[in-house]
């Protein structure tokens, strides 16, 4: 079991999974809501650690308002929503989510290892990491001080996105950090008025991308209004096609971790 740093830490969280992928703009905080929602439905005990600190919009995704950070005891309350979720952001401690975080490497390492020990996560199932893009200080200080059950990569159908999140997958393999599978996003278009499913770049990229690493594409995830409307309206549970994704997403994970 997985016990953070700082002695006497009351946390007990049993998985730690990351979200990562090569490059930004490609949907990787989405899946991470995703995944950690999807999680949730399947009556586990679920956070998120926002550690895309200067990048981050896990709070802006999950229509958290601006929230004053409450001590308890020893550590940092994270912020829980109406689902049950635990959510730790830099946004949170900032004065508006526009303010740029310009900090250099060592000092965003910090951050993250405080996020992970000095926040009272308390006892979970999974804890759901959003990686920030790349192969930067962060991703490696993730990998070297926490002991990760696994990583999800995010990709879109497309040749240069996979050869950028293939760099990723070999920093993980070779910080031998498992790889539990990819999901991709904006994977096709299904049309609103007619509901025809087009694919624009074709799907060979990231099923390549999942034989390479003898990994497993776990979920394809449309550009569809049910997802696009995400960040403005929130998260369409009626949709049969949200449900699908997180009903998938989640079960895949379960199956492979527990």
């Amino acid at each position: 079991m997985n016990q953070p740093e700082k002695k006497d830490n009351p946390n007990k969280i049993e998985h730690l999974i990351g979200v990562m992928s090569g490059k930004g703009g490609v949907g990787k905080s989405t899946v991470t809501y995703l995944t950690a929602f999807a999680l949730k439905q399947k009556g586990c005990r679920v956070g998120i650690l926002d550690a895309d600190i200067t990048g981050a919009s896990i709070p802006r995704i999950m229509h958290l308002p601006r929230y004053e950070m409450k001590v308890c005891g020893d550590f940092i309350c994270p912020v829980e929503t109406e689902q049950g979720l635990k959510v730790m952001s830099i946004s949170f401690l900032v004065d508006n989510e526009e303010q740029p975080v310009i900090w250099r490497g060592p000092l965003l390492s910090r951050a993250i290892r405080q996020f992970w020990g000095e926040v009272l996560w308390g006892e979970l199932d999974y804890l759901v990491i959003d990686m920030p893009p790349g192969t930067s200080d962060v991703a490696i200080t993730v990998m070297q001080s926490f002991h990760l059950s696994g990583f999800i990569f995010v990709t879109t159908p497309q040749d240069l996105v996979s050869v950028v999140v293939a760099r990723s997958m070999q920093m993980a393999e070779r910080m031998k950090v498992p790889v539990i599978g990819l999901v991709e996003n904006m994977s096709y278009f299904i049309c609103p008025h007619c509901g025809e499913k087009t694919s624009f770049f074709g799907q060979e990229e990231t099923a390549r991308l999942a034989r390479q690493f003898g990994t497993e594409l776990i979920v394809q995830i449309p550009t569809s209004q049910e997802f696009a409307r995400m960040p403005s309206d929130g998260l369409d549970l009626s949709s049969p096609l949200v449900s699908a994704v997180l009903d998938k997403l989640g079960q895949k994970i379960v199956e492979k971790l527990g």
